[in-house]
């Protein structure tokens, strides 16, 4: 489901799917108490001491290349079997095929992106720097600069756009890539077989196992990308807001207040950390998505879930939890972290592709002892 929207229309429809729940009784903590003001000195940010004070450096995007193998040729062998297992080759092959132009094109917007993003902070440090030495305010030079570093700025988000519609087609190519491997694994139980067909049914199986994890790097690897620069797009957005004014009054300003406190949060957290430890004690979820089985659909709840809550506050922000399972040996608890990492990017694009932006969401991991199965939980902040 693609919705292209700015927010959410409000439904008020109760509803019930198998594989998610709603917690309509815990949407909003009550907020109440009085406390008194404090006065406190605010230091100097880092950025106001810098040449370059509205811009910070562009999220570094991933580097892998994500270059399929070859499908192993083999021998007709004359049964039924063999010949599912020539046509499953067949189906692999394409499958591949289709992974290198997916990363060809990956390869091509991460490109796109590093030149737009050089031309954006080109044109912003020209605005700096003539601020920094003094001019006149409303000066109509800088306003012809300003305009154009929005125009740059737009071009990031187009490729943000493609990103996510990249994104799209690898989820298709996984799900395609899942049922070959099951189709694959059937065949086994197939009647009339000899042993060659065995044979190569196990190499065909061990290649489309390889061509699965890798549609997942890649996948994994993209949606990384589009939440950094989705948030990063966000905070220049602010930052723009504070150039131009600095501009109406000839006068050089630091980031966007509204960004600073997002800014050292980031720099915070440790860069090993593929997710910060969810802070959501006492609170109780939205919406609990349960992994238990391939293919869930959890599109309509969410949605309707979360367009309640953005009813209700129009200015609510999400907290998104990827939960995996505590228990277990090291190896199936780094395994289930993975997946439930995964799932929580899915639901990520999920949500930005229904009009969600994403500097409204904050994701988060942790492991849970009761947990049977991997979940996605959302939380209302």
């Amino acid at each position: 489901m693609a919705l292209s929207k700015s927010r959410f229309l409000g439904f008020g429809v109760a509803f019930a799917l198998s594989g998610c729940s709603f917690a309509s009784d815990a949407l909003f903590p009550s907020l109440g108490g009085d406390e008194p003001a404090q006065t406190m000195s605010i230091p100097a940010s880092s950025a106001e001491y810098s040449s370059d004070p509205t811009v910070g450096p562009p999220p570094a995007l991933g580097s892998t290349n994500f270059e399929p193998g070859m499908v192993t040729p083999g021998q007709p062998t004359g049964t039924f079997v063999g010949q599912k297992v020539s046509t499953f080759r067949n189906e692999l092959g394409q499958l591949q095929e289709t992974i290198r132009l997916r990363n060809n094109a990956l390869q091509t917007i991460r490109n796109q992106t590093v030149e737009d993003s050089q031309r954006y902070h080109e044109t912003v440090a020209v605005i700096n720097a003539r601020l920094q030495v003094g001019t006149t305010p409303g000066n109509p030079v800088l306003h012809q600069r300003w305009a154009q570093a929005q125009q740059q700025l737009e071009a990031i988000n187009t490729d943000i756009a493609a990103m996510n519609q990249l994104a799209t087609q690898v989820a298709s190519d996984s799900a395609m890539a899942a049922y070959l491997m099951d189709s694959v694994r059937a065949a086994y139980g197939l009647s009339g077989a000899v042993e060659e067909d065995h044979r190569q049914l196990r190499i065909l199986e061990d290649e489309a196992n390889q061509s699965t994890v890798l549609i997942e790097r890649l996948l994994s690897e993209l949606s990384q990308d589009i939440a950094r620069q989705q948030s990063y797009v966000a905070n220049e957005r602010g930052n723009l807001n504070t150039l131009a004014l600095g501009i109406k009054n000839g006068q050089l300003y630091g980031t966007s207040l509204g960004n600073q406190a997002a800014m050292r949060s980031v720099a915070a957290t440790p860069a090993a950390a593929l997710l910060p430890a969810a802070n959501v004690a006492g609170q109780r979820p939205l919406v609990i998505i349960r992994f238990d089985r391939p293919n869930v659909s959890y599109e309509q709840a969410l949605y309707q879930a979360v367009s309640r809550a953005i009813e209700r506050r129009p200015n609510a922000t999400f907290d998104l939890v990827a939960v995996s399972a505590a228990g277990g040996n090291v190896g199936e608890r780094a395994l289930g972290v993975t997946a439930s990492r995964r799932n929580a990017e899915q639901v990520m694009r999920s949500l930005t592709e229904m009009g969600l932006p994403g500097d409204r969401i904050r994701m988060s991991g942790m492991a849970s002892p009761t947990a049977t199965s991997n979940e996605v939980h959302l939380y209302v902040r």
